[in-house]
């Protein structure tokens, strides 16, 4: 049995909205979603995730449409690494998950994993993806739990000195991410 919810978050920086489409089934988790915003003179993006029932990725494809045209981008996991669009990124070796810049939903995976009690997290590479060029990069980041439902993000790679907190569901998926992201009703 598998069930499929549908997701709305709305951008705070600057005019957006993203519809995410999530099915949960007992053996893998799909996740499919689509933001258009004002970001970088007005973009479209579809992204789709397959995670494994541990809600680790196992694959993320990126279609982007915008002023400098359309372009596609696929990363997949490869043992401890990953590939982007099919070659091995060995400066990606050791990251723990995909991170789209321009959705919330990459935030639940390493939150799923965050310890309950309060107090910082562990330290955790990622391979940032940037929504708006498709560019890839390894960055370094901590979820620090501060109750049931509330986290503390802190950038220690790419965007070193941004933090923001978050409040999460009970499935750890989003609810508002300061200054970035809310969740609004369908």
């Amino acid at each position: 049995m598998h069930t499929t919810t549908v997701l709305f978050w709305r951008r705070l920086d600057l005019e957006g909205l993203e519809r995410l489409e999530l099915t949960v089934a007992p053996d893998a988790v799909v996740a499919s979603g689509v933001v258009m915003s004002l970001e970088g003179g007005g973009v479209r993006v579809a992204h789709r995730w397959e995670l494994d029932a541990d809600w680790r990725a196992r694959s993320l494809a990126v279609e982007r449409w915008s002023e400098a045209g359309h372009a596609m981008l696929r990363v997949e996991r490869d043992g401890d690494g990953w590939r982007v669009d099919g070659a091995r990124r060995p400066d990606l070796d050791g990251a723990e998950e995909p991170d789209l810049s321009v959705t919330p939903f990459c935030n639940t995976l390493p939150i799923r994993r965050t310890p309950a009690a309060p107090g910082p997290g562990r330290p955790l590479d990622v391979a940032f993806v940037d929504g708006v060029t498709l560019a890839v990069a390894r960055s370094r980041q901590r979820y620090d739990r501060q109750g049931p439902g509330r986290l503390r993000f802190v950038d220690l790679g790419l965007s070193r000195g941004f933090e923001a907190d978050l409040v999460v569901d009970g499935t750890g998926l989003v609810l508002h991410y300061e200054g970035l992201f809310e969740r609004v009703a369908p």
